[in-house]
């Protein structure tokens, strides 16, 4: 056997995972643009009362009004907020305006950059897409900067590093090397970024079919804290692959934020009243979650040949 495969196994349960790696104050990103969104991660993190998180999303959907409601929220970093396709978030924005959480606003690339500080070990990134808009007046974290070598005037941003990474994936080892396709985002910038990281995913496999396809693997084993095993970890967005995005879902919440008494209500029923992320399948309905996959849809396969007795 490999050293890989001799390797004590991170494999662990959810419940495991979030108590022992996620700290009440932490900085906590849920990794994931509109694909493999970790909720039952953050539904976990509802169930064992979690306090005081600084969410950090690039795209804080459904998932950060879950965790408002439940109280686990002090602060939302974040690119952008919506219901995709439907609209704003009620909810975020009334506790907004209100002033019940605390925000800090960056355009996409913004918060990838930060995260690409932060896993480069870099105390800021230099970039050009503030340029003309409003947010440096908001966010005094935006700073500028004179080019050395052409004294242009640029725009930066302060490193980002998360206290904990929460990453879905397809499919990974026992040890966290971790194969991800489909719509990547900035998982990879905010898995290196973190200091502790956890990998939910679709299915734990053999080392030998990680090795087999080399190049997708998105996150090295050496930086995964836990593994946890999560089959539709990420409903109601979607993973690749596997299953398509519950439309109706967005739309169901969409309809209900408009009173805050029916999120709670939902909490009540689909995260606080089950034991653990099966439970909240068994909730969803099996008949509805069979409606979401999808048929296979394969690559070519690719040659990677074979020198000296072991994969290249």
């Amino acid at each position: 056997m490999s050293r890989v495969e001799d390797a004590v196994s991170k494999v662990t349960t959810l419940s495991d995972a979030v108590s022992r790696l996620i700290d009440d104050g932490d900085s906590v990103c849920l990794a994931g643009l509109t694909h493999l969104i970790p909720y039952a991660a953050a539904h976990e993190i509802i169930r064992q009362g979690k306090r005081n998180l600084e969410l950090i999303r690039a795209t804080p959907d459904l998932l950060c009004e879950q965790m408002l409601v439940a109280g686990s929220l002090r602060k939302v970093v974040y690119s952008w907020a919506g219901n995709p396709g439907l609209g704003l978030l009620r909810v975020f924005r009334k506790a907004v305006e209100e002033g019940r959480i605390e925000t800090e606003e960056y355009t996409h690339y913004g918060m990838v950059a930060r995260l690409m500080a932060g896993a480069m070990h870099l105390p800021f990134f230099p970039i050009r897409t503030m340029a003309g808009t409003d947010l440096p007046k908001v966010n005094t974290n935006i700073k500028t900067i004179s080019d050395p070598y052409t004294g242009e005037v640029l725009h930066t941003v302060p490193a980002l590093n998360p206290d904990v990474t929460v990453m879905h994936v397809q499919r990974c080892d026992h040890q966290g090397n971790a194969h991800i396709w489909g719509f990547v985002g900035e998982v990879k910038e905010a898995a290196f970024a973190a200091r502790r990281l956890i990998v939910t995913t679709e299915e734990v496999v053999n080392t030998e079919m990680i090795l087999s396809d080399p190049n997708r693997v998105l996150v090295p084993g050496f930086k995964v804290d836990a593994v946890v095993a999560a089959p539709w970890g990420a409903h109601p967005s979607y993973a690749q692959g596997y299953y398509d995005r519950d439309n109706a879902f967005y739309h169901e919440w969409s309809q209900s934020t408009a009173n805050e008494d029916r999120v709670r209500a939902w909490l009540a029923e689909y995260v606080l009243g089950t034991p653990n992320h099966v439970g909240y399948l068994e909730r969803i309905g099996h008949h509805r979650l069979d409606g979401l996959r999808v048929p296979e849809g394969l690559a070519a396969p690719v040659n990677y040949g074979v020198y000296g007795g072991a994969v290249g």
